[in-house]
């Protein structure tokens, strides 16, 4: 079984504007987290309607990254990625985040789903340091769409539903 716990939160309510850390946040189904710019329609990519090929969703609603690899980038390439500067909403800590996409999980009273991996962007190493989308590469996340919305505290657990 797939479990971990919620670390850190960010969100920002303008596109390219710096992230700010929250100890909670409310998520709605279909429409993402409470006064971020996707909720709003204000992301840098809120324009495109679908990410994830094949998809009937977009996979905007929420967007996770393992601590795990932001460690890793740290220790494997020298880079230093501060805190929510990957663009990321949720850093999780002791779960696959890869291994979830396709599959339904709670994130403490949250139902999501996993969409497809959040990829590096161009954009998000414009906001940080030249390399981190190489340094990023098959570890930047997943991208998620809230089937039961409530609330997220840092500290939640990150479990995927089996059956």
């Amino acid at each position: 079984m797939i479990k971990g716990t919620v670390e850190l939160i960010h969100t920002a309510s303008q596109g390219a504007e710096k992230v700010t850390s929250r100890e909670e946040i409310v998520v709605i189904a279909g429409r993402g987290i409470e006064g971020d710019r996707y909720y709003e329609g204000k992301g840098t990519f809120s324009k495109s309607n679908r990410y994830a090929e094949g998809s009937d969703t977009n996979g905007r609603d929420l967007t996770l990254i393992e601590a795990e690899a932001v460690e890793g980038v740290l220790n494997e390439y020298q880079i230093e990625i501060e805190p929510g500067t990957h663009r990321r909403n949720i850093t999780t800590r002791g779960v696959a985040l890869n291994d979830l996409v396709g599959k339904k999980f709670r994130i403490g009273e949250v139902v999501c789903k996993g969409i497809c991996l959040c990829t590096p962007c161009r954009h998000m190493e414009a906001l940080t340091t030249k390399g981190v989308m190489e340094a990023l590469e098959n570890r930047g996340g997943l991208r998620a769409d809230i089937l039961e919305g409530g609330a997220i505290k840092i500290g939640a657990e990150v479990e995927e539903i089996i059956g």
